[in-house]
């Protein structure tokens, strides 16, 4: 379930720049680089008028907003109670491996030159 929500996540993050990015500038030399030009409000080719769209991308930026806020904290919420506090004097005492005895050296298959 935590993978469901984690890629709705990133969708809705994906579309909120994606509607944020469309959105005209209204800031100081920024706005007459952006906005598709002449005071049409920019993207939607004389569908709406700027106005409208302008409504409409704000309306569409705050339920984003509102979602990914919201499922923010949902997947906080699913993480920390998937993951229990565990104490390494909580777990059960396992024996060490035994120690093997190291082999004796084997007789070298050539003689040794003297």
């Amino acid at each position: 379930m935590t993978a469901v929500l984690l890629v709705i996540h990133v969708i809705v993050a994906i579309s909120m720049i994606v509607v944020i990015l469309l959105q005209r500038s209204e800031g100081g030399a920024l706005g007459s680089l952006g906005g598709g030009g002449g005071g049409g409000g920019g993207g939607f080719g004389g569908l709406m008028s700027g106005r409208q769209s302008a409504n409409l991308l704000t309306r569409i930026t705050t339920i984003l907003a509102a979602c990914f806020m919201g499922m923010s904290m949902l997947l906080a919420i699913l993480a920390s109670r998937s993951v229990e506090p565990t104490s390494i004097l909580d777990q059960q005492q396992q024996s060490p491996a035994p120690i093997e005895t190291p082999a004796e050296p084997a007789e070298p298959s050539a003689p040794v030159a003297q």
